[in-house]
Parts: structure tokens; C-alpha cells; sequence
């Protein structure tokens, strides 16, 4: 187990987590957790996971939305976690953001892959097509997006939000399985539950933005902070309301499209997890906050180490 996760391992001393259901068994040791993938819209299960367990982890900042399932997918130890709860439960803005993150860090993950349903900004972006992108415009307002404050200031580098090694698996993945992707792009997240407005769209649009979404931003930013590589599929299921022709687009054609996306993201993600143990973690995400904490150590409140402890656990013991 890299030396991340032991010493996230060994500093949760405040987070619990639940022993697996009864249905759940587990034959001998079980392998490290380091890949974690959050499913959006649509993807509420993960496909061709076996040996699984549920696990439902207690963090210092609540409860993630769902119980998390752990299992194998190609040979892989994996973490699987509905965002939005099974059957959709959460909105965007409710999402326990720092909660499913935290959990994720407890249980030993270092990469995220992180899959959302998004609508387009471009003519040359059509629904059915991915995009994996590298940039993000934070228009959220309402949500919490950082585990530092209460005693303890920290500021991680953040101007290239998701990591360029993982993505590149995401974006060859596709290729592999015959996924149209596209590599980069700016992905504007924007509060929600509500569409934008017709001159949201058009202004970003004149902004040059790629996809807009309701998630990704909040998600990116604490997996920096718990030095977490992040990279995601970005699936596009409609064009944003600046399109002439998205009123005629029926609600039956958006749930095809996602149903669709929804299949051919689980084959990209097999495909990302088959080559997973090829391509080490050779990085910088894992050492985002060896210069971001400000605060003199002797003065961070104990309150905020133990709070604290299964991000910055390494970094104060």
C-alpha cells in the first residue's frame, strides 16, 4: 500500500466504518482500495464488479451519499460510489461533498474516476460523445468545497484541476473500446437543481466553455486538497438551451442518450481498470499539500487535527 493511504489508514482514528452486510463475504485478505470511481447520472451500479461488499464509512464530516461497494472489476480492488445515492436521491447542491471524498481517502484510494452527465456548449460536441476534461469554471455558490477552515488554513495549487496521467487513461480508454472522446476541455459547473438561463448559455459560450455540468468542480477541488488524482468522464447527453433545436428535444431521446452513455462508460472504465496496474502513479497529486498548510502547527486547535486527521494526517503526526 503506498504510503498515502497507510498514513491515512493509521490517522482516521475519528472515522468508522461499518462492518459489511451479512450477505457480504470476503475470503481472506482483501486487497488495497486505491481506485475509486463516483458515478453520476445514470450510473447508479457498476457493472462486473465480484467479491463485493458494501461498507458504509462514518467520516468527521457526515455520512457520503450512499454505502460505498467494494469489490473486483478486472482483477482491480475497487471502490464504487453512487453520487447521488441509488435511485437518485441527492441533488447536486445536497451532495456531502467533503463526505464522499473523506471516505473514499479512509478507505485508502489515491486515484479517482469520476463520471457525470453534461451538456454541450458546442456545435462539435454531440450528445453521445465524451469529453475528458482539464479545466474547470466554478459558478457554484451554495456548497462547502474545502476541508480546511475551523483553525487550520491551507491553500493547494489548483490552476490544472485534474490529472493529466489519469486522464490520458480515461481519453485511450475510450479509443480502445470505440468511444468517441475528446482530450480536454473546459467544463463549467454551475449550482443547480435549475438549467442555466438562455443568456447564461450563449455567455458561456462566449467564454469558450466545452460542457456544463452540476458536480465535477466541488469534487476536484477536495480531491486536491486530500491529494487525490481526479479525472473524469464527461458524457454529453443534450446541447445546452442555446442550441436552436434543444426545445424539441423529448425527454425520452435525454434518457436514451444517457442510457447509451451509461453503457459506454462502464466498457471505457473496464477497459481504464484492465491497464490500471501499467501506469504507475508517477504524479504530483499525491504531494499537493507538502507546502499548502499555513498555519503554524503548534497552534492548530486539537480539534481541527482529529477533524482533520484522515487528510492531513501525515503531514501533523
Amino acid at each position: 500500500m503506498a504510503k498515502s493511504a497507510r498514513a491515512a489508514a493509521k490517522t482516521a482514528k475519528t472515522a468508522k466504518v461499518a462492518k459489511p452486510a451479512k450477505s457480504a463475504k470476503t475470503k481472506g485478505k482483501q486487497e488495497p482500495v486505491t481506485l475509486g470511481i463516483i458515478g453520476g447520472s445514470g450510473l447508479y451500479h457498476m457493472g462486473g464488479l465480484t467479491d463485493t461488499r458494501e461498507i458504509r464509512v462514518k467520516t468527521p464530516f457526515g455520512d457520503p451519499s450512499d454505502a460505498i461497494v467494494v469489490g473486483t472489476l478486472e482483477g482491480q480492488r475497487v471502490a464504487f460510489l453512487a453520487r447521488h445515492g441509488r435511485g437518485h436521491l441527492i441533488s447536486p447542491t445536497e451532495i456531502n461533498f467533503r463526505a464522499n471524498v473523506c471516505a473514499m481517502k479512509i478507505l485508502g484510494v489515491e486515484q479517482i474516476i469520476s463520471v457525470s452527465a453534461v451538456g454541450s456548449l458546442r456545435d462539435d460536441l454531440p450528445p453521445l460523445e465524451f469529453v475528458v476534461p482539464d479545466q474547470f469554471f466554478d459558478r457554484t455558490h451554495a456548497r462547502i468545497d474545502t476541508f480546511f477552515g475551523g483553525g487550520i488554513v491551507g491553500h493547494v495549487g489548483f490552476d490544472k484541476p485534474t490529472c493529466g496521467r489519469l486522464s490520458g487513461l480515461l481519453v485511450d480508454a475510450c479509443e480502445r473500446v470505440g468511444v468517441k472522446a475528446h482530450r480536454g476541455g473546459t467544463y463549467v459547473c454551475i449550482e443547480g437543481p435549475q438549467f442555466s438561463t438562455l443568456a447564461e448559455s450563449h455567455t458561456y459560450r462566449q467564454l469558450r466553455f466545452d460542457v456544463i455540468g452540476m458536480t465535477n468542480v466541488t469534487e476536484a477541488k477536495l480531491a486536491r486538497e486530500a491529494e487525490i488524482c481526479y479525472a473524469s468522464f464527461a458524457m454529453i447527453t443534450d446541447y445546452d438551451c442555446w442550441h436552436p433545436q434543444h426545445s424539441s428535444v423529448t425527454l425520452e431521446e435525454i434518457i436514451g442518450n444517457l442510457n447509451r452513455n451509461t453503457e459506454n462508460v462502464q466498457r471505457a472504465i473496464h477497459e481504464v481498470v484492465r491497464e490500471f496496474g501499467n501506469s504507475p502513479r508517477n504524479c504530483k497529486c499525491g504531494e499537493a499539500l507538502a507546502h499548502a498548510i499555513l498555519t503554524d502547527r503548534k497552534m492548530i486547535p486539537s480539534s481541527a487535527k482529529k477533524r482533520l486527521a484522515p487528510i492531513i494526517g501525515k503531514y501533523i503526526s
